[in-house]
């Protein structure tokens, strides 16, 4: 083992020890229990104190876990607490509308599936999960890009062509903020075969307490096989999906 793996090896015997005792604990007691000279131990400490993932008190001296913790562990929080407020959403939206639903969330200038409820069968459920796709031809990715404004979308995606799937595939920067444009005036987007042909996907925001898009809902349905669908009244279910599974999360929705 090398020496800086060894340390970063006691540095997480340390974590873990204090993570244990919510009094805190003194340097001898840290350096004892994890059998190291008592200056190795304070530099580790004064190393994890100078990051924020440990706090000494300056009256009686003893070592507590740091509010850096907080913020390292708040995605992965937030996103389990995200699946669990959306999944009964999620279904009762698949059942109202016979049809496959999404919940997904961006990664730079992607769209990552997060959780799919199909109406009869969950067989093929966890086969998205964690797959990739662009955001400005998906309804979930437009649904997402809703929540910036058009200089950091541009940042985002850049003035070049982008890569087209179908004949309808949105193929630069300009007619892709006109879309999300839209998309911010009525609530929901809109995939016409953008990403695949013959499927239409209808998307709509998801809004966390500071009113930022956290996520993205969707329906998708092949268009030989939903011919007499109602596109408005299926966005307006989404959007109310949106809506609810937004305020389990403390989204406060304005009108």
């Amino acid at each position: 083992m090398t020496t800086k793996v060894q340390a970063l090896d006691r540095a997480f015997d340390i974590l873990e020890l204090i993570s244990r005792e919510r009094r805190g604990l003194a340097l001898s007691e840290i350096s004892s229990s994890v059998s190291l000279p008592r200056s190795t131990a304070y530099r580790l400490l004064a190393s994890l104190q100078g990051r924020g993932y440990i706090e000494k008190d300056p009256v009686s001296n003893l070592y507590r876990l740091g509010l850096a913790f907080i913020e390292l562990s708040s995605g992965l929080l937030h996103n389990l607490e995200l699946k669990t407020e959306a999944e009964s959403c999620l279904r009762r939206l698949s059942q109202q509308l016979d049809t496959t639903v999404f919940l997904a969330v961006r990664q730079d200038k992607e769209v990552v599936y997060y959780d799919k409820v199909e109406r009869y069968s969950d067989i093929r459920r966890y086969r998205i999960v964690g797959q990739r796709r662009p955001l400005y031809c998906t309804s979930l990715g437009k649904a997402l890009l809703s929540g910036l404004d058009n200089d950091d979308i541009k940042e985002l995606m850049g003035c070049g062509q982008f890569r087209t799937f179908t004949a309808n595939t949105i193929s630069n920067v300009t007619d892709l903020l006109k879309d999300i444009d839209l998309v911010k005036k009525r609530g929901w987007s809109l995939d016409n075969e953008e990403d695949q042909v013959g499927m239409m996907c209808v998307g709509a925001p998801v809004f966390d307490y500071r009113h930022s898009v956290i996520a993205a809902v969707s329906a998708s349905w092949e268009l030989d096989k939903g011919k007499d669908l109602d596109l408005d009244k299926t966005a307006s279910l989404v959007a109310q999906t949106a809506t609810e599974i937004s305020r389990r999360m403390g989204g406060g929705i304005e009108s």
